[in-house]
């Protein structure tokens, strides 16, 4: 089984109460209950990893290290299928900071988005569906974990975890994303041999990360800023997390780790642009 593991950050831990990222209603975003302006249909079918031995879909966690300095900051859009009762008491699954910050400094990003999340948030999820600055991802429908001992996630029998995938994809559509990317991501990051067999069949590339954050749970801005910048490399995936609950100090994390990057002559990019430079794309 693979799991996430953060070394030097205390109180990184991934579990049910992790939740998710929204939009805020920046001048380029269309205010809430308005449509968004149609995104134009994509023009090439996103690059993926082809399923290895078994039909086992391939596990992709960096690009190439020796085409240039890129970077993807990914941001998990985690809300549990029980997570309900404690949206409806006022808790936010949202960060819509956060989402303003990454627009006004122009990085573009990846979001790993679980079905319920887009169920509570539909207008979010197809402001972030249509901004062609940022793609949308799959990160199952219930955020329950694809393996036994996974931070504590109750746990999707192996017979429901291609329908939960499935589900997942069936809620960004109907939310209003027009192109959900064939990119999954495990709740957790856990997986294994029969996760990834039972992902495999849907033509999906499981993505990690090389660098954990630590931002999960954190309350020191400047641990988790040191933490991202000590762990960049060329071709690198960055997990990160948008959710003002339990994710507090993520938008400060970004004002500081964006500039910093960009002075060391890193360029932000989506995942989809490290994949469709590795070898045995397709």
């Amino acid at each position: 089984m693979r799991r996430l593991t953060a070394p030097t950050v205390a109180g990184v831990a991934l579990g049910a109460a992790l939740a998710a990222c929204g939009t805020a209603h920046a001048p380029d975003a269309p205010p809430t209950g308005r449509p968004a302006p149609a995104r134009p249909a994509p023009a090439a079918k996103p690059p993926t990893i082809p399923a290895g031995p078994g039909g086992r879909a391939a596990v992709f966690a960096n690009g190439p290290r020796t085409l240039g300095k890129t970077v993807a900051l990914t941001f998990d859009a985690d809300m549990t299928a029980d997570q309900g009762p404690r949206a409806a008491a006022g808790e936010h699954f949202d960060n819509p900071a956060l989402i303003a910050t990454l627009r006004r400094l122009k990085v573009p990003a990846t979001v790993f988005m679980t079905g319920r999340w887009a169920d509570e948030y539909p207008d979010q999820a197809r402001s972030l569906g249509h901004d062609p600055q940022f793609e949308v991802a799959n990160h199952s429908y219930s955020h329950y974990a694809f393996t036994g001992d996974c931070y504590g996630l109750p746990t999707v029998a192996a017979a429901n975890m291609k329908s939960d995938v499935e589900r997942a994809y069936a809620a960004l559509l109907r939310a209003g994303v027009p192109h959900p990317m064939p990119y999954f991501r495990f709740p957790g990051g856990c997986y294994d041999q029969q996760a990834l067999r039972a992902v495999g069949s849907l033509g999906v590339t499981a993505v990690q990360w090389d660098v954990v954050s630590g931002d999960a749970f954190a309350t020191d801005a400047d641990a988790v800023t040191k933490q991202v910048l000590d762990g960049v490399k060329p071709g690198s995936v960055v997990v990160m997390h948008c959710t003002r609950s339990a994710a507090p100090t993520t938008e400060e994390v970004v004002r500081h780790v964006v500039p910093e990057l960009r002075n060391r002559g890193f360029r932000f990019v989506r995942v989809s642009q490290l994949i469709g430079e590795t070898p045995g794309h397709r």
